[in-house]
């Protein structure tokens, strides 16, 4: 019986090591999802901002013009929306639980991938070629009615 509370404690250290391990990495890509999601709202105010200077005018359009504006409010919202995301904790659980589940999942093997693809491909080349002449055929059919005068004058 002493070998085996001696073994539960060790498994059961384990087991919470192992947990907390995967604990860290999730929370490592939940990090790394946020500092995403702040460098994409950076890059669309950034859009925004520049769109703004090229159709201003004037004082305004000098405003979104200026390098501070243009670079500095950016990177200051992708900040912001890095750091709130980093603080509320319901967005960490929720992170949490994405990764999680990501983790769940069950990804296509390599050659269930790549028969995928084939498939994928050959039926873009088939829809394309059906596509192709279907605009053709109704091409020739509106040249054919056209030639035909059958709208009158028009």
């Amino acid at each position: 019986m002493s070998t085996n509370s001696t073994a539960n404690p060790n498994a059961t250290s384990s087991n919470v090591n192992s947990m907390e391990t995967a604990t860290d990495l999730n929370a490592k890509f939940v990090t790394v999802g946020f500092l995403g999601a702040g460098v994409l709202v950076g890059i669309g105010v950034s859009i925004l901002i520049e769109a703004g200077a090229a159709i201003a005018t004037g004082r305004l359009g000098q405003f979104f013009g200026n390098e501070t504006v243009s670079h500095g409010v950016p990177v200051l919202l992708g900040l912001i929306t890095f750091a709130a995301l980093q603080i509320r904790p319901d967005a960490k659980v929720w992170g949490d639980e994405v990764v999680t589940e990501l983790r769940r999942v069950v990804w296509p093997s390599r050659p269930d991938t790549t028969r995928m693809t084939i498939f994928v491909c050959v039926m873009l080349l088939l829809s394309g070629a059906a596509l192709g002449l279907l605009d053709v055929v109704s091409g020739k059919l509106v040249e054919w009615l056209l030639k035909q005068n059958i709208f009158g004058s028009l």
